[in-house]
Order: C-alpha cells, then sequence, then structure tokens
C-alpha cells in the first residue's frame, strides 16, 4: 500500500513495518529486516508470525503479516521517523492505534505475549 494511501487517516503512532511488498526472492520476514535497517538502522531477529490482519479501510485493503522480533543489539536510529516511543503491556491500550494496528495487540494479548 503506497504510504500516501495512509496519509488521509491521520494517526500519530506508527509501529516499524514492512508496508511495501517483499522485494524478489525475499521471504516477508526477510523483508521486515531489510525494512527495520533501512527505516531504523537496527539490526532484529524474527522469531515467529503472530497474526496476519487482513482490514478494509476506505480507500484500500491492508493484508498484513505481523512477526514477533527483537533488537539484537537495543541500539535503533531513526531514519525515516521522526519519534520512538516504547509501547510496554500496561500502556498498549492507551495508544490510538490504527483500527489494522488493534487487531495486532488483541493477537498479542490472546498469545500472552502482551497481558
Amino acid at each position: 500500500v503506497p504510504k500516501e494511501e495512509f496519509e488521509p487517516l491521520r494517526f500519530d503512532f506508527d509501529a516499524p513495518d514492512a508496508e511495501d511488498e517483499p522485494e524478489a526472492g525475499e521471504t516477508p520476514q526477510q523483508a521486515l529486516v531489510r525494512e527495520i535497517r533501512e527505516e531504523m538502522n537496527a539490526a532484529i531477529t524474527v522469531e515467529r508470525l503472530v497474526t496476519t490482519v487482513e482490514y478494509d479501510y476506505e480507500t484500500f485493503h491492508l493484508s498484513m503479516d505481523c512477526f514477533l522480533a527483537h533488537l539484537e543489539d537495543g541500539r535503533y536510529q531513526l531514519l525515516e521517523h521522526s519519534a520512538a516511543q516504547w509501547v510496554d503491556a500496561s500502556s498498549a491500550d492507551s495508544v490510538a492505534w490504527l483500527p489494522a494496528d488493534v487487531k495486532v495487540i488483541e493477537a498479542l494479548k490472546a498469545q500472552g505475549i502482551v497481558r
């Protein structure tokens, strides 16, 4: 989904992701590793698929594979975003998530990843 499709949604918070399709020969996990490196200058390890979200926004359909991952050395540098904030389990419900992201939080809770 082109980034301009998200602009009318006017959101303040976006989780890092591989919004574009994987490049030729690339798995979704490899695409996520690449996108995080490109957007945050960070190395991650992808552990497993948490859920796949299907959501119809007004102007497009979103199909999003969501993975559990962790920073390899705890360091990152924002290259495409203006700010970053860690959201822990106790504050996850206070974030103004996009509707598709709410489904991810629900899956994290259902699997005991976020309590």
